[in-house]
C-alpha cells in the first residue's frame, strides 16, 4: 500500500470511530473542507504533513498516535 492511501484510510477510520463528518473534521482541524474532501476522494494525491498535524490537533491526538497504526507497517515507497 502506498503512503497516501494509508493516510486516506487512517483519516476515514478516525472520522468513523469518532462519528463525525468530513465537514466537522475540517472545522476542528482549521482546514478547508474542499482540501480534505479532495484528498479523501483521491482528486488530490498528496497531503502535506502540516495538514495531518492540524487534523491531529483537531482530534486531540499526537502525530505519533496518528501513524501508530498497522496501516503504516508495510508502506511501499515510490522510487
Amino acid at each position: 500500500m502506498d503512503l497516501s492511501k494509508a493516510i486516506r484510510i487512517r483519516i476515514t477510520n478516525l472520522i468513523e470511530e469518532r462519528n463525525i463528518s468530513v465537514s466537522k473534521l475540517s472545522t476542528l482541524a482549521g482546514i478547508s473542507r474542499s482540501t480534505l474532501s479532495k484528498f479523501l476522494s483521491r482528486k488530490r494525491k498528496m497531503i502535506r504533513l502540516e495538514m495531518i498535524e492540524y487534523i491531529c490537533e483537531g482530534l486531540g491526538m499526537k502525530l505519533k498516535d496518528f501513524f501508530n497504526d498497522e496501516l503504516f507497517d508495510n508502506i511501499e515507497m515510490d522510487d
